[in-house]
């Protein structure tokens, strides 16, 4: 069985996530959704209220597990036995970022490969930044965020 661990804060998860997710399941056999938990850093929602939103969002999706994880992403691979990491892309500036990291997960465990994959027209220009954005001004998130999201039970 192939997987992969679809790593990132989730802050949160946004149809553009979703639009990677479904990709990554054309791909691979189980996708492993892991929030990142950074200690210094304090997300707008907590890692409890993201796991919940992706739970809303990918609703009775077979083939997805989602949990949360803290320390480096490959050392997270080595611990569920994944030898693969997704990771969407939006923008040339995604990727610039992207390749960084991936070349240093390589460096330090070359057995792992991560994988690109591009988000839909329809959703690469949406970011968690701007979804936080648009709710901590008092606007409507729902184009946004996958069908089944409803942030008021979560906020």
């Amino acid at each position: 069985m192939k997987t992969a661990i679809f790593p990132g804060s989730f802050d949160p998860f946004t149809i553009g996530h979703m639009d990677v997710l479904v990709s990554a399941l054309k791909l691979f056999d189980k996708v492993i959704i892991a929030v990142g938990n950074n200690a210094q850093k304090r997300g707008y929602f907590s890692v409890e209220q993201r796991i919940e939103i992706i739970k809303m969002a990918v609703g009775k999706m077979e083939r997805v597990e989602i949990t949360s994880y803290s320390g480096l992403t490959v050392e997270f691979c080595k611990k569920m036995g994944v030898k693969f990491i997704i990771r969407g892309l939006r923008t040339t500036t995604d990727f610039e970022l992207e390749t960084v990291i991936s070349q240093a997960n390589a460096r330090i465990s070359p057995e792992i490969l991560t994988i690109f994959i591009p988000a839909g027209n329809d959703s690469s220009f949406i970011s968690s930044t701007v979804v936080r954005d648009v709710i901590e001004n008092g606007g409507d998130a729902s184009p946004f965020l996958p069908e089944g999201v409803d942030l008021n039970s979560i906020i």
